[in-house]
């Protein structure tokens, strides 16, 4: 039998906290303040959408054995190693799924569920499955499921109401995904042409891969003004974004200028994790800093 450690690991903890902290932040956005939303909403949203983003990442697992076992940065996960068998696997991740979308269900609301399950299956397997081997736009249509968790907390508490403010959050996370994965991939190019997965740096170079991450970078830093400037946040949040925003181009200027360096790209990647925490964390307290002791 597995231990609950290999069964953790998995489900990859700490992507999931990432996921859950844009889609609380979305629950918290989506109610005026002072006012805050439910705390059943809140509770039961959280464990709904935690459960379904670790059953991704345990299908996500399975998938991806063969490849993981190739890559020095994967290999040591419980599949490559025979500590979780695929079967196990698939048992844990139709569980953890189940469980996640019948708490949506039961306890918040049928459109939180049903998105969460679009997701879900967008990660597990269109991304996963399919798109991650058939091309180099992997990470940009994939991107999709990926941006989605703080449209699942907004519905989560509001339902559709105001849920066009929920898609600037979408788009944030969207445009954040190709910089922050292509970052990556230049530091692991080597190993992603080994296993054969057409990452952007594979098929089109690196330096086209630099310039990619620039490019998306600034529309990043002009994206992330638009909560502002549709009024959904205040000069706090503008002040944190720009700062943050401002950064992240100058990584993305490295990189660009400094083609030889993989440490930079790897800094860049490390960063951009950061970059979103932070960018949400700045979103909820200038939803909420008038009304702190």
């Amino acid at each position: 039998m597995p231990s609950i450690s290999d069964l953790l690991a998995l489900c990859k903890l700490k992507v999931v906290a990432l996921i859950l902290l844009t889609a609380v932040v979305g629950m918290f956005l989506a109610v005026p303040a002072p006012y805050l939303p439910n705390g059943f909403l809140v509770l039961n949203a959280s464990i709904g959408i935690s459960m379904a983003a670790a059953s991704a990442s345990v299908f996500n697992h399975v998938v991806d054995e063969q490849i993981d076992a190739q890559m020095s940065r994967t290999n040591k996960r419980p599949l490559p190693q025979g500590k979780v068998s695929r079967n196990q696997a698939l048992l844990w991740g139709v569980f953890l799924g189940l469980v996640g979308l019948g708490t949506l269900q039961l306890f918040v609301n049928t459109i939180t569920m049903v998105l969460t399950f679009v997701s879900l299956v967008g990660y597990a397997i269109i991304y996963t499955l399919y798109l991650k081997r058939a091309t180099p736009q992997n990470i940009v249509i994939g991107g999709v499921a990926g941006a989605a968790p703080p449209v699942l907390g907004w519905t989560a508490v509001s339902g559709t109401q105001g849920i066009e403010y929920a898609c600037l959050l979408f788009l944030i996370v969207f445009i954040w995904t190709p910089p922050h994965f292509w970052a990556l991939a230049i530091h692991r190019v080597k190993e992603y042409k080994k296993v054969d997965v057409p990452m952007l740096p594979v098929t089109h170079g690196l330096a086209y891969t630099r310039t990619q991450i620039l490019l998306y970078t600034v529309l990043l830093l002009l994206v992330s003004l638009l909560p502002y400037l549709a009024g959904m946040s205040g000069l706090i949040y503008l002040a944190v974004t720009t700062v943050l925003g401002i950064r992240f181009l100058m990584c993305a200027i490295k990189i660009y200028n400094n083609p030889d360096d993989k440490r930079i790209a790897w800094r860049t990647f490390m960063y951009s994790i950061n970059y979103l925490m932070l960018l949400f964390v700045a979103l909820l307290f200038d939803h909420y800093w008038l009304i702190l002791p």
